[in-house]
C-alpha cells in the first residue's frame, strides 16, 4: 500500500527535521529547505522541494510544483518554516520585517492556499501550522514575530471552517500548534539569564524537546485525532 504524502517545510534542521524524522517511517516525505545544501542527512524516499520562501517568485513556483509534483497523493501540510530577528521595532530594519512577513505568513497562507485546492479534490487533508506561545502572550523584542504566529493561528481557525462551509461531506482540517520554550537552534542564542526567567514560568520545569512537538505532530496527523479540528494545540509545559 503506498504511503501518504505529507509535505513539511524548513526541514533541514530543529523542529522541521525532528518531525520528518518521526513521520518517515509511516509517511511519503516532501521536504523543503530554502536551499538543497541545507541538509546534512535526508530520510529515505523522501522528496525535496526547495525555496527561498522570502522571495515571492520562488514561493509561486514552489506552490505549483507542489501542485504537479504531488497534488494527487498530497494527505497532509505542515507549515514549520520560519525566521526570526529579535530587536525593537523602532529600530527592525524593513527588510527584516518583510523576511519575517513573507517566510512565518504570506508562505505558509499560499501553501495553503494551493493544498485546499488539491484536499478539495481529494475531500480529504490535514494541514497543521507551526505557531508559538507568543502569539498570544506576545513578547518584547519580537512583535512582528508575535505577530505572524498570531495570523497563523487565525489563519487554522477560519480555514476550518471555510473547509466545512464548502463541502458538508469532508474529512479536511486545519489546526496550529503552539510550542513553548523549546530547545532549538533558534533558541540556543538566548542569555542565559533570559533562559533562566523563562524557566521560573514554566511548571514542568523543563524547556521542551523538538521531540515532545514531532510527537504530537505524530498524533494529530493520525485518525486517532480525526475530531480535532480548528483549534490551536499548546505544547508548553504549563508556560503561565
Amino acid at each position: 500500500m503506498d504511503k501518504k504524502k505529507v509535505l513539511i517545510t524548513g526541514a533541514s534542521k530543529g523542529l522541521g527535521l525532528a518531525i520528518s524524522k518521526k513521520l518517515s517511517a509511516a509517511y511519503e516525505l516532501i521536504l523543503h529547505a530554502s536551499k538543497e545544501e541545507s541538509f546534512t542527512s535526508i530520510e529515505p524516499g523522501s522528496h525535496i522541494l526547495c525555496a527561498d520562501f522570502s522571495d515571492n517568485d520562488q514561493l509561486s513556483t514552489f506552490c505549483k510544483q507542489l501542485k504537479k509534483l504531488h497534488g494527487e497523493t498530497l494527505y497532509a501540510v505542515i507549515n514549520n518554516a520560519g525566521v526570526t530577528f529579535d530587536k525593537p521595532l523602532n529600530f527592525q530594519p524593513d527588510r527584516e520585517i518583510d523576511a519575517m512577513l513573507n517566510v512565518n505568513l504570506r508562505a505558509p497562507i499560499m501553501i495553503c492556499k494551493t493544498a485546499m485546492k488539491i484536499f478539495g479534490l481529494n475531500n480529504t487533508g490535514v494541514i497543521i501550522n507551526i505557531s508559538s506561545v507568543v502569539g498570544e502572550s506576545g513578547n518584547a523584542f519580537q512583535s512582528v514575530y508575535a505577530a505572524t504566529k498570531a495570523g497563523l493561528t487565525a489563519l487554522s481557525r477560519s480555514l476550518a471552517q471555510e473547509a466545512g462551509a464548502l463541502n458538508q461531506s469532508h474529512s479536511i482540517r486545519v489546526l496550529s500548534v503552539s510550542p513553548g520554550f523549546v530547545e532549538t537552534d533558534m533558541t540556543n542564542g538566548i542569555p542565559e539569564a533570559i533562559k533562566e526567567k523563562y524557566l521560573n514560568m514554566i511548571p514542568a520545569k523543563r524547556f521542551g524537546k523538538v521531540e515532545d512537538i514531532a510527537d504530537t505532530i505524530e498524533f494529530l496527523l493520525s485518525d486517532k485525532a480525526s475530531y480535532i479540528n480548528g483549534t490551536n494545540i499548546h505544547i508548553n509545559g504549563g508556560l503561565i
